[in-house]
């Protein structure tokens, strides 16, 4: 008998499937890097694919020697400025001296880290002779001193470590502080904006209250602030980082970002094009469902320009408000080394500057990239 062999090509399976290669895609890794916010990169991801290197190389060379050129004027104008702004008590201090304070701050909170760890360190054994004394106290059965004994451990164990507040701290502070005012600016700010974009009622009902708030400084606010946080708020142990200072620091903050996000809402919400409220109606959507499908979606663009405008005015209101809430933040150690009233104290005054604009740069960069990945914007500002 013949055997019958299948010869279809169909049927007969690969014994080696194809590998899929990788295809490096400049323009795409560029977009993503520019979606990220990281659009100094991107010529660099276009020259790796050889896509037209004399440009890429050229655009590299701009993006980097340009603003280091800026930044040498300046340094060169702060260093002859060192020279001849002298007052009776100080002077501006010049870069190497700005960086020998930067040292200096360093190696105290250095030093300070080491402090807290050898407190604990310290305590815990403390803690362990406790529990031995505990423990002989119990086989000897004394019970009232095994008690006694347990309860100090355990009071050792508990204690926190009450050292100075270091630089990198009050920046941590400072960051939770904006996050709270900021929080609450948004969750305020935008259903209110809401509502004043899709009712013409209620948007000229409040307009009035809008635009005579708007405009008043943290300096007015803080007082009002502080009666409503002494008020409704009970005083937290010392220990707490929330303190009373920072839910008024907070409250200030809130106060005076809201309104970016509150009318750049409204703005969004109101010139939504006819055309998606009507799909909306025929659908026959409920009125949370329109906001949550329609509105929402097509606002987005103009609703995160206001939160990026809402946390660049809340960052710098903080400052401020730390000063006079006397929050453990950066503005309370700026004003503390004004205090001082030496060099090295202007010197780290310079470093916050440079602190406090680094963060708000990175805050506005952290926006950017939130408003690219839920909207079809495309923007380099």
């Amino acid at each position: 008998m013949n055997a019958v062999v299948d010869t279809d090509p169909i049927v007969q399976e690969e014994k080696h499937p194809a590998r899929k290669t990788f295809s490096y895609n400049p323009n795409k890794v560029a977009h993503n890097l520019d979606k990220l916010g990281l659009g100094y990169f991107s010529p660099i991801a276009r020259l790796i694919g050889n896509d037209e290197p004399a440009k890429q190389i050229r655009e590299i060379l701009e993006n980097t020697f340009l603003p280091l050129m800026a930044f040498a004027v300046f340094v060169a104008v702060w260093w002859i400025s060192s020279f001849y702004v002298v007052s009776d008590s100080t002077k501006i201090p010049s870069p190497d001296e700005t960086w020998r304070a930067w040292g200096g701050m360093v190696e105290f909170a250095q030093a300070e880290k080491l402090k807290e760890v050898e407190y604990y360190k310290a305590n815990e054994e403390r803690a362990l002779s406790m529990e031995q004394k505990a423990a002989d106290a119990a086989a000897g059965g004394d019970a009232t001193k095994a008690e006694r004994y347990t309860g100090l451990a355990e009071k050792f164990r508990t204690k926190i470590y009450q050292g100075a507040t270091t630089f990198f701290d009050q920046i941590w502070i400072s960051l939770i502080t904006i996050v709270v005012g900021f929080s609450c600016s948004t969750l305020l700010g935008v259903p209110i904006g809401i509502l004043c974009g899709v009712s013409k009622k209620i948007n000229i009902a409040l307009n009035p209250l809008i635009q005579l708030f708007k405009p008043v400084s943290p300096l007015a606010w803080f007082p009002i602030v502080f009666v409503f946080t002494t008020w409704g708020i009970e005083q937290p142990p010392s220990t707490s980082i929330w303190q009373r200072a920072l839910w008024t620091s907070a409250g200030v903050v809130t106060l005076c970002s809201i309104w970016p996000t509150l009318i750049n809402t409204a703005v969004a919400v109101a010139s939504i094009d006819k055309d998606f409220l009507n799909v909306a109606k025929v659908l026959k959507m409920g009125w949370f469902q329109k906001i949550w499908k329609i509105i929402l979606p097509s606002a987005l663009p103009l609703i995160f320009t206001g939160l990026r405008l809402s946390i660049g005015v809340g960052w710098m209101v903080l400052v401020a408000s730390d000063m006079m809430a006397q929050n453990q933040g950066l503005g309370k150690f700026v004003w503390d080394m004004y205090q001082n009233g030496d060099t090295q104290s202007t010197a780290q005054i310079i470093i916050a500057v440079f602190f406090i604009g680094a963060i708000g740069f990175l805050l506005d960069r952290i926006m950017l990239v939130c408003q690219r990945l839920v909207t079809f914007e495309e923007q380099n500002i």
